[in-house]
């Protein structure tokens, strides 16, 4: 196995792009290092970015946020900025792992992982955040929804990275938030998540929502019926009701030991309807924090 720190996007694409055989790239390697060290993944290379200029930093734009890919979660969650325009992302990254994995593992490689049950992931997917792809051939953007392909499998090519996430900016009357279920209370995967993104008006009537499932299919679902569902309401009982289920209509999880595809069904609809109340009421409490200032 070979090893190589990349000092930029472009050499780390050209270093993939060049090597014949299987190649990985490390950020936090809280994941590649454990499949490696069981045996579970053989590399011919193994290309280092964390060194890349830019890609442990977090910067505001366009009302925003953009997320170096090698930022570790324990940082983000750190970050002011971040934990107050999305809360239910810190939510979801504070979710991956120990304290000690908190440290090393990143939002980025929770994504390109490729795991169905990634906590990340429907959290960024309801935020709308988009990841900027390096290649051989530049750069270009990508909706995080775009890049899961199934089962430990994405989108990118073998020469592409991930360098940053960008978290858009949030509308005012704006909130989010994020669920799982697992059978233990700590250091497990979720059986069932759920992520919900929502705007008011001044009212209270919500103008715009984003409803994103996981370990409810090979990948992150994006269920547009469910944010339908509750468009143009107050998140009454009967809204409520609408979206869990047609969360539940979009599911198609896999029956194991850790649940079946009825509880996992079930469970997506409770979980989305509970996250969609807790998003309302951090969307209530930032127009009341607005208008205090």
């Amino acid at each position: 196995m070979r090893y190589m720190t990349a000092q930029s996007a472009s050499a780390a694409a050209m270093a993939l792009a060049e090597e014949p055989g299987k190649s990985r790239v490390l950020a936090g390697g809280t994941d590649l290092l454990v499949q490696m060290k069981a045996g579970n993944l053989t590399v011919d290379l193994v290309v280092d970015i964390k060194h890349i200029p830019g890609i442990r930093d977090i910067v505001p734009e366009a009302g925003g946020f953009r997320i170096g890919a090698a930022v570790a979660n324990a940082e983000l969650r750190e970050h002011a900025g971040v934990c107050q325009q999305w809360p239910g992302v810190i939510e979801a990254a504070g979710l991956i792992g120990s304290t000690q994995v908190q440290g090393r593992s990143t939002i980025a490689g929770n994504l390109c992982n490729g795991s169905p049950a990634a906590d990340s992931v429907p959290a960024l997917v309801a935020a709308d955040a988009v990841v900027r792809v390096a290649g051989p051939d530049g750069t270009h953007d990508v909706p995080v929804l775009d890049i899961p392909a199934g089962p430990g499998k994405t989108t990118l090519n073998k020469a592409q990275i991930v360098t940053s996430i960008l978290l858009p900016a949030r509308p005012a009357r704006s909130g989010d938030a994020y669920l799982r279920f697992i059978p233990r209370t700590e250091m497990d995967i979720a059986v069932a998540s759920a992520a919900v993104n929502l705007t008011l008006d001044a009212t209270g009537t919500v103008t715009a929502a984003r409803v994103a499932l996981g370990a409810v299919a090979p990948k992150v679902v994006l269920v547009e019926a469910a944010a339908k569902a509750i468009i143009g309401t107050k998140l009454e009982d009967a809204a409520l009701s609408a979206l869990a289920q047609a969360c539940e209509a979009a599911c198609n999880p896999i029956d194991d030991k850790r649940g079946t595809i009825a509880f996992r069904t079930s469970t997506a609809g409770v979980l989305a309807r509970r996250a969609a109340k807790i998003a309302y009421d951090r969307a209530q409490g930032s127009a009341n924090a607005g208008a205090s200032k």
